[in-house]
Parts: C-alpha cells; structure tokens; sequence
C-alpha cells in the first residue's frame, strides 16, 4: 500500500464506524483483562458465553480466587484450552491481589508478566482500558495488514512494528479496532468479500483483481 493512500484507507473505515470497540463483553477494566485472556484461540461469541455466567458469579480478583481453578474451569470449559486458561487467570489473580492491589496494572512489564498474558492482550488493555495507541495484532489485522500491504511482516511483532511506523497518529488509538473487525466481517481469511469493500481501491491485492470479475 502506498503511504498516500494509508489516509483515506483509515477515513473511510473511520466513516462507517467512527468508534470501534471490542465485541468482548465486559464492565471494568478487570473483567477486560479477564476476557481478552481468554479469548486466545476463540472466538468473542464462546468467550463471551462463557463470561456472562463467570463474571456474574465473580467479577474481582478477589472473588475469582475465592471460586478457585476447579470451579473457574468448569465455568470456562465451552471455551479452547479451558484448563490452561483457568490456571492461569486464577493464578493472575493471585499475582494481581499480592503485587498490584488487586489493580489492573497500567504498565506493560506488568501485565506482560501476568500468565497468560501476552504482547498482544497487554496491548489490547493498554488501548481499551488506558487509552494508549498501542497494535495488538491477532491474526485478523496480522492478514489484513499483509493482505492490504498496509504492513506486511513475517510474525505480529514485525506487523505491529510496521503499524506503528505506517499508521498516521490521528488513527492510532482505532486502528486496530478497524482492522480486526474489517478481518472479520469482510477482508475473511478464505474468499475475501472484495466486492462490498469499501477500502478496496487502497489494498494491493483488491486494487490488483478490480476489474477481473
């Protein structure tokens, strides 16, 4: 993707939703952290199943150790990777609880080192919960920004390095937002819907078929 065009492919995103938000359902910064750890290989709809009965049993640290890992896996089980997920929110919980005040913390150190916390859930908290333009790049705005050219790499560290250099300031703090939810609904892994595109005029690979069909 030409840097000239980076602009008008994010106003036109910008125009048809002026204020993205997660699909993952939550009401405080806790239950986002809670949410996006175990969204990891899962969809929002199965984790969002699952928070709704989770979180209505227990909504602070305090009350997630106190269900304990056998009852949180139960409770969790409809989603991927259940038990490794309950272990390790219950056991960031513990940490959260003797290290932070029972606090979400705003450092990336910090929540990098909660388990089962990683660059990517950091980034998404410290952008959601704190308001920092951070790229948390799953693997629908890993293809997208591959796909479009708008900052290929070979692994999301290289995407997310790309993202920041590339995408104007103006667009920072939504940009993932805009990229996850055109990866999901229109810019889909197995036959694109290049023709309801509205940012394909910018994207080199649907910049590269106009015409052809």
């Amino acid at each position: 993707m030409k840097t000239e065009a980076i602009d008008p492919f994010f106003a036109t995103l910008a125009a048809a939703n002026p204020q993205p938000r997660s699909e993952l359902e939550y009401t405080s910064v806790f239950e986002l952290l809670a949410a996006v750890l175990l969204s990891a290989q899962a969809t929002d709809v199965g984790v969002n199943k699952a928070t709704r009965t989770l979180f209505a049993l227990a909504w602070t640290p305090q009350r997630i150790c106190a269900l304990g890992v056998e009852r949180v896996t139960e409770l969790i089980r409809t989603i991927g990777l259940f038990r490794t997920k309950a272990r390790n929110l219950v056991r960031t919980c513990e940490i959260l609880i003797a290290e932070h005040g029972g606090a979400v913390p705003r450092e990336r150190a910090a929540l990098e080192a909660l388990p089962g916390v990683g660059r990517k859930t950091a980034n998404v908290v410290l952008n959601v919960a704190f308001g920092e333009p951070t790229m948390a790049v799953d693997t629908h705005v890993f293809r997208v920004a591959n796909r479009t050219g708008l900052a290929p790499g070979r692994n999301p560290a290289e995407v997310e390095a790309a993202l920041l250099r590339r995408v104007p300031e103006r667009w920072r703090l939504h940009a993932h937002h805009w990229l996850i939810l055109h990866g999901r609904y229109v810019c889909v892994a197995r036959s694109p819907h290049c023709d309801a595109c509205a940012v394909r005029v910018w994207c080199d690979q649907g910049a590269s078929t106009m015409g052809t069909g």
